[in-house]
């Protein structure tokens, strides 16, 4: 359920964010509808997994993008949730509240092209006038209920992992032009997704918000904390490495994979995994030894 960062419109330390806003909802409809990346719906002997995001051009769209990568990273976006899921990605819809014509076909071409890079279908949505460029993409995947993979599931004792490097997105906003394509053409990891649902991982979930909020995200469905190591994590190449360690723990956009694998499970042929810690028995998140600070890219309310 959770996107991107790139850009202006997301501020740290909110009085009200996103994800306190999740819990409101969690008194309305059922709280556990709320705990994964995606709806989990059961069809017949296989499961559906829908996700919905919604992304704005002054919140979301870094400076300089192109409506080729607004469409891109839209259904991007969704695919990345589908994938944490361990789903074949299937159809994607979309939404345009468009503000200015001359820029759908660029919009439309990009969330196509996107979808034929890792097998979904583009296969309708809406359209509308709206004075900023908004973009709304639905996706449906496909997963046998024995390889569906949830937040919920860690134990202690499993590896705590991540898929590629953490904190190339954030790495491009803060000047780094060699990280451009990773912050605006995000690569979802449709197919390791499925590789590791495959190899047996006990939970998972995509890093869209960076990697602290990510694991307190765990942290609150599961009954068991983590231990993460610095010195482990995959950072941006060319960054200096305490800049680095700072973007993969608290920056946003990197639209990898975190999960946990029970002893034995690693390596997965095909997959780019970096071991960066450790499922443990108390219900805290450590980095280094001290409780990791929660904080990262969030979409906020004031007043």
């Amino acid at each position: 359920m959770s996107r991107s960062t790139a850009a202006n419109g997301r501020r740290r330390c909110a009085a009200v964010d996103e994800r306190g806003l999740h819990r409101l909802i969690g008194t309305i409809i059922a709280p556990e509808h709320l705990e994964d990346d995606c709806a989990v719906i059961p069809c017949g002997d296989r499961i559906v997994v829908a996700s919905t995001d919604m992304l704005h051009e002054t919140t979301d769209f870094p400076a300089g993008m192109t409506d080729w990568q607004a469409g891109w990273m839209a259904v991007a976006v969704t695919l990345s949730d589908v994938a944490s899921m361990g789903a074949a990605p299937g159809q994607v819809l979309l939404a345009v509240g468009l503000d200015r014509p001359e820029r759908l076909r660029g919009i439309m071409e990009g969330a196509r092209d996107c979808c034929a890079a890792f097998g979904a279908e583009l296969v309708g949505g809406d359209l509308d006038a709206h004075s900023e460029l908004t973009l709304v993409s639905t996706g449906l995947g496909w997963v046998e209920p024995g390889y569906l993979v949830r937040r919920r599931g860690a134990q202690p004792g499993d590896a705590v992992a991540v898929t590629g490097r953490l904190g190339e997105a954030q790495a491009a906003l803060n000047g780094y032009e060699q990280h451009r394509r990773e912050l605006l053409e995000p690569q979802p990891r449709v197919r390791e997704g499925q590789a590791l649902a495959r190899a047996g991982v006990s939970a998972m979930m995509d890093i869209s918000d960076g990697l602290a909020l990510s694991l307190y995200d765990l942290l609150a469905v599961n009954d068991c904390g983590f231990a993460i190591d610095t010195a482990r994590l995959p950072l941006p190449a060319g960054v200096p490495v305490e800049e680095g360690r700072e973007l993969a723990l608290y920056g946003g956009g990197d639209f990898e994979l975190l999960f946990c694998a029970p002893p034995g499970v690693l390596p997965v042929a095909g997959v780019e995994a970096h071991v960066i810690g450790e499922v443990i028995d108390e219900r805290v998140v450590l980095v280094d030894g001290e409780r990791l600070e929660p904080r990262g890219y969030l979409h906020e309310w004031s007043g």
